[in-house]
C-alpha cells in the first residue's frame, strides 16, 4: 500500500489546516480553539460520533466501517504547543508571543484529521476507527487524563497507535522498535540548607554552595557506579540557585532541580533510592541538611511486540521499508495509553530541520501524505473484512 492518492490530493488542504493551527498555538489543557476546530471538522467529515471534553479538552471521533461491527482501533494525535518564542520568520509563524508548535503537534493533528476525512469517505473496513485528539502531552499528562476519563472502555478500543515526526530522518521514512522506546521522565528538587554568613569568614558558616556542588558531582555516580553499564539512564541537574546573589555573602540555602530518565522500572526505582542516599550523605558530610522532593513523570513508553510488527508492516507498505528506531531518552505520555491497551508508536521522518523543542523548528508539510497514509493503513490492515 503506497501513499494514498486521495491523501496526496488532499495534502495542500491538510497543510493549510496545519498552518492555521501553527499560527494559533495553545498550551497544555488550554487547547480550546484547537479542540473546537478539530470537532468542527470531524463533524463536517461525517463522523458517526464526535465527543468533546474527554480528559478536559480532548476530542474523540468515531467512524464505523461499511463492513459492519467488529473490533475497534484507536489512533491518537497530540494537539498542544510549547512555551517557546518562535524564531522561524515564516508567514504562518505563531501569533501568540511565547507559545509555539515547536514539536510538530500541529502536524500530528493535521495528519490525523486527514486520515479521519479519508476513513469517513471510504469506510473500507469492518469495525470501528476511533480518532483521538489529546491535549497536554508536553508535561501535563493529557494521555493519562483521557484514559482516566474512560477513553478505552467507553469506546471499547482494542488496540491503539500513535506517531511522532522526527527531524533528521529522511522525509516520509518510518522507524519503530519493540519494547521500551521512550524513557520514564522523573523530576527532583533538592534544597541544601546550611548556615549563611560573610564570605570573608567561611569558618563561621556551613556553606550550602560547597555541599550542593559536591551533590551535583555525586549524583553522576548513579549512572557510573550504580546502574548496569548496558542500561540507559540520564541524571541531569538543570538548575542551581542560591538564596543570595551577593558577591560577599555565603547563602543559607541552595536549591537544585533536575531530571532522571530511565528505560526500566527497576532502574527508575534504584535511581530514586540512590539519589536520596547520596544527597543526604553528601550534605551531611559538610554539616548541611537536605530536603528532597521527587516528582514522578511519564512512565516508560513500551511498544507491544506483535503490534510493533503490524505497524512496521504498514509503514513498509508505504515506503518500501521500515527502520529500527533508536532508544529515546525523551518522554512521551502515549505511554499511558499503551499501559491500558496493546499498540505501538512510530516515527515518521521530517527531513532535515531544526530539532523539536527548538525556536526554529518547523513541521514539514511534505510528510503529511506519509503520516496520514500510515494512520489509514493501520485501520484498514487491522480491520480488514
Amino acid at each position: 500500500m503506497p501513499v494514498k492518492n486521495r491523501l496526496a490530493e488532499l495534502q495542500p488542504e491538510i497543510a493549510a489546516w496545519r498552518r492555521d493551527l501553527h499560527e494559533h498555538p495553545e498550551l497544555m489543557f488550554d487547547t480550546h480553539r484547537t479542540a473546537a476546530l478539530v470537532a468542527e471538522r470531524l463533524r463536517a467529515f461525517g463522523c458517526d460520533e464526535v465527543v468533546e471534553g474527554i480528559g478536559r479538552t480532548g476530542v474523540v471521533g468515531v467512524i464505523r466501517g461499511q463492513g459492519g461491527p467488529g473490533r475497534t482501533i484507536g489512533l491518537r494525535a497530540d494537539m498542544d504547543a510549547l512555551p517557546i518564542l518562535e524564531r522561524t520568520g515564516l508567514p504562518h509563524a505563531s501569533k501568540t508571543p511565547g507559545a509555539m508548535h515547536a514539536c510538530g503537534h500541529d502536524g500530528h493533528t493535521a495528519m490525523l484529521l486527514g486520515a479521519a476525512r479519508y476513513l469517513a469517505e471510504t469506510r473500507n473496513f469492518t469495525g470501528t476507527a476511533v480518532v483521538i485528539f489529546q491535549p497536554a502531552e508536553e508535561g501535563g499528562g493529557g494521555g493519562r487524563e483521557m484514559c482516566a476519563d474512560g477513553l478505552m472502555a467507553r469506546w471499547q478500543i482494542d488496540e491503539v497507535y500513535g506517531m511522532h515526526n522526527w527531524p533528521g530522518r529522511p522525509l516520509g521514512s518510518f522507524a519503530i522498535r519493540p519494547g521500551p522506546f521512550f524513557a520514564a521522565t522523573d523530576q527532583f528538587e533538592i534544597v541544601i540548607e546550611g548556615k549563611g554568613g560573610h564570605a570573608a569568614k567561611p569558618q563561621e558558616t556551613v556553606d550550602p554552595t560547597l555541599a550542593a556542588a559536591h551533590v551535583v558531582t555525586a549524583l553522576q555516580s548513579i549512572v557510573s557506579r550504580n546502574a548496569d553499564p548496558v542500561d540507559r539512564i540520564v541524571v541531569s541537574v538543570t538548575s542551581f540557585v542560591t538564596s543570595s546573589e551577593a558577591f560577599n555573602v555565603i547563602p543559607s540555602s541552595v536549591t537544585l532541580r533536575g531530571t532522571i530518565r530511565t528505560l526500566t522500572n527497576d532502574l527508575r526505582e534504584l535511581a530514586g533510592v540512590r539519589l536520596k542516599a547520596l544527597v543526604e550523605g553528601t550534605a551531611g558530610a559538610f554539616g548541611a541538611t537536605a530536603r528532597i522532593e521527587m516528582m514522578a513523570g511519564y512512565p516508560v513508553m513500551v511498544n507491544h511486540d506483535a503490534h510493533t510488527g503490524y505497524a512496521a508492516e504498514v509503514a513498509a507498505g508505504i515506503t518500501g521499508s521500515c527502520d529500527e528506531a533508536p532508544l529515546i531518552m525523551g518522554g512521551e505520555d502515549f505511554a499511558y495509553m499503551l499501559e491500558e491497551r496493546p499498540g505501538a508508536y512510530i516515527l515518521v521522518g521530517n527531513g532535515e530541520s531544526a530539532p523539536v523543542h527548538h525556536p526554529e523548528y518547523e513541521f514539514n508539510d511534505e510528510a503529511i501524505p506519509y503520516g496520514a497514509s500510515w494512520f489509514v493503513g493501520m485501520v484498514e490492515a487491522r480491520l480488514a473484512g
